[in-house]
């Protein structure tokens, strides 16, 4: 219900939704609040009509029977109903607020809000700005930085600021029309969980200045006391416990020191100094007469047990480190591999393909690619293709594992794995068996650009059905194996090329150019068999490239 009646002009249509008995909400900004309702059904419908061409009718003054207070009433037409609803502003003088027109849903004896209002009477209506969830698994995010300052007009669609995800850094856009009143996390401000305020935006420009010292109330730390409480209680039992046990261990040392040192002599201030720094007497020897340890004894004891202790600190060098904050795609990144690795199943399939003719495809291809004005195609475009055809042909490979069942896809979509200074983005290609190499190679270079702009949108990686992870061609690694990404259940790695001498026909020996490719596949939904089969579609595919034009 507040919901409804949050925001003055949300009140245009409140009649459509409610429909009961009319009443008026009054609200009181002087320093004793008070709220009361004033019925109204002495109003004429003629009265009403007559003034409905006009916002503001007219004005009259009526009197608060409980509280004797003043109200100045202003007649206000509503054109969707075509009936008038009264509301009463408030005077610089503290004059109550009355708002008549609002319909109630339960009985005639409650009182419905029609505006939020804080719980400072000094505070005028307000609409709080919560950190958004921006995707499935966003838990908290960082403000990257706000577009718009503390002041300035918004208006829907417009972007306040850019929110650091779990996945990538959003732009988080304004709904409604309003002022910035206050910026409660600034440019910068790390984790901060979903629903925390974040800002706070008025309606009017003047009331801009009554937030400069706002402080959003924290649900943590209303729970802190609250559970200090608690813990505190049993602690201080436990302390009253262990304090009279705490000297009867001083006493037996010490009994137990005269029992086996009643023959050691020593003066009392070294007896002193030796209990104070659990230094035996036993180990000491005595320079004073007749053997008695002195005060210097157990002086000179110490400072060469000091010095040897500086000995071994020194023999051990220390490290030279720094403390690198995680960022949250990191940590999403890493809890996501940790559980990958520990509930899925891995095993793992390699092959090595012959890509002579792939290349040979891509240098026919790419002239005529410059001259349209598209984008070169890379060795891992046509992978992906050929990657996507695969699935088409195998498709238990493109399918989730759901505990109770197997999600098989009917979609091909490749998520693309790139590797940013911000962390490791896979942005998605939607429909790649069903797209040219003309077009993946434009959609890949664009996304991947996005990435390193940490510009991604949710649309641009979500949805993915199986990875693909290259390090051959951007950094020479021969074979690698990828860890499977869920909730998908397969995951390809790509090695580099290399040339290596073959046997040719007619007994020649041939130079051949050899691309690794390892396949991490989910045992509980691809059985190696399956993995096999995908992994020589895949391998046909790569060797004879032409069938992915058929």
């Amino acid at each position: 219900m507040a919901l409804l009646l949050r925001h003055s002009r949300k009140l245009r249509r409140v009649h459509v939704v409610l429909g009961c008995e009319r009443g008026s909400v009054v609200r009181h900004f002087s320093s004793s609040a008070s709220s009361s309702l004033v019925k109204e059904d002495t109003v004429s419908s003629s009265n009403l009509h007559a003034k409905y061409a006009k916002k503001v009718g007219g004005s009259s003054f009526s009197h608060d029977r409980q509280s004797g207070k003043e109200l100045q009433i202003f007649k206000v037409s509503l054109q969707e109903a075509r009936r008038s609803s009264t509301f009463t502003r408030a005077s610089k003088h503290g004059m109550p607020i009355a708002v008549t027109g609002v319909h109630s849903l339960f009985s005639c004896g409650q009182v419905v809000s029609a505006r939020y209002f804080s719980s400072g009477a000094d505070l005028p209506p307000h609409q709080e700005i919560g950190m958004p969830s921006l995707s499935p698994t966003m838990t908290e995010g960082n403000i990257a930085r706000w577009v718009k300052k503390e002041g300035d007009k918004v208006s829907p669609g417009e972007v306040l600021c850019e929110v650091e995800t779990d996945k990538a850094t959003v732009e988080m856009e304004c709904m409604e029309e309003g002022y910035l009143a206050k910026i409660i996390h600034g440019d910068g401000a790390k984790e901060i969980k979903v629903g925390e305020i974040i800002a706070i935006t008025v309606e009017e420009e003047e009331d801009i200045g009554k937030f400069k010292d706002y402080k959003a109330p924290s649900s943590a730390e209303s729970a802190a006391p609250a559970e200090s409480k608690p813990q505190s209680e049993p602690t201080e039992p436990k302390e009253e416990k262990e304090q009279p046990k705490a000297p009867e261990p001083k006493a037996t040392k010490t009994e137990e020191s005269f029992l086996s040192e009643d023959r050691t002599f020593s003066s009392p201030l070294a007896r002193k100094l030796a209990e104070d720094n659990n230094v035996p007497l036993s180990s000491i020897k005595g320079t004073g007469p007749d053997g008695r340890i002195l005060k210097a004894d157990i002086e000179d004891y110490l400072a060469s047990v000091a010095k040897g202790a500086k000995k071994e600190t020194a023999g051990a060098p220390g490290l030279g480190y720094v403390d690198l904050p995680n960022t949250q795609i990191r940590k999403v990144t890493a809890n996501r591999l940790l559980h990958s690795k520990q509930t899925i199943p891995h095993y793992y399939l390699t092959v090595d393909t012959r890509v002579d003719k792939l290349i040979k495809l891509r240098s026919e291809l790419n002239p005529l690619q410059d001259t349209s004005g598209g984008k070169k195609i890379s060795i891992n475009d046509l992978v992906i293709k050929a990657a996507a055809l695969a699935l088409r042909k195998v498709p238990e490979c493109n399918s989730s594992w759901m505990n109770d069942f197997i999600r098989q896809y009917h979609n091909v979509n490749i998520n693309v794995a790139v590797q940013t200074e911000h962390g490791l983005f896979v942005p998605v290609i939607r429909d790649a068996d069903k797209k040219g190499l003309a077009t993946i190679a434009d959609e890949v270079k664009q996304l991947a650009q996005r990435a390193r702009d940490s510009s991604l949108k949710p649309e641009d990686y979500e949805g993915g059905t199986f990875t693909v992870s290259n390090l051959g061609g951007p950094f020479g690694i021969k074979q690698f194996c990828a860890i499977v990404n869920p909730p998908q259940s397969a995951i390809l790695a790509i090695g580099s090329a290399e040339k290596r001498v073959v046997p040719g026909a007619d007994g020649q020996i041939e130079v051949a150019s050899f691309m690794s490719a390892t396949l991490s596949c989910d045992h509980r939904v691809i059985d190696g068999a399956i993995g096999a089969e995908w992994m020589k579609a895949f391998k046909g595919y790569i060797e004879n490239p032409t069938t992915m034009l058929l």
